[in-house]
């Protein structure tokens, strides 16, 4: 929840940056650079409002080269990390995936995992499209 002294939807730097999977100087240079408006607030910290930031994030998001790449998608959750854990069953292989902050678990066949050479430490991004998201309010 935010402070009471300011509006709910302004984020001091590290809030964003916390929001985004970036470190505060990340953040900060963003601003500096004149990618993301900040005003500052009656103590001198830098505020960022929730719209911008929010914008800031789609332009983030987008899939870069996706269809450069030659794979374009109607998924659109994309989460790029690194294999953290992969166990192997007789058919199926659950495959965790650590992507900034976000641990993401999946189901897929043994067979895929080892086409797609899942072992700890590999690069992969996990693509989501889903019917069914729960959105819970922070």
């Amino acid at each position: 929840m935010g402070q009471p002294d300011r509006p709910v939807n302004n984020y001091r730097i590290g809030e964003a940056a916390a929001m985004l999977g970036v470190s505060a100087d990340t953040m900060r240079r963003w601003v500096d650079a004149g990618r993301l408006a900040a005003e500052r607030d009656e103590h001198g910290h830098r505020i960022i409002a929730g719209a911008q930031l929010a914008a800031f994030a789609r332009e983030l998001a987008k899939p870069e080269n996706a269809e450069a790449e030659g794979r374009p998608s109607s998924a659109r959750n994309r989460f790029p990390g690194i294999v953290t854990d992969v166990i192997l069953g007789d058919v199926a292989a659950q495959v965790e995936i650590q992507a900034g902050p976000f641990r993401v678990v999946s189901l897929i066949s043994r067979e895929s995992a080892e086409e797609l050479n899942l072992v700890p430490g590999a690069p992969a991004t996990a693509v989501i499209k889903s019917t069914n998201v729960v959105v819970e309010r922070s």
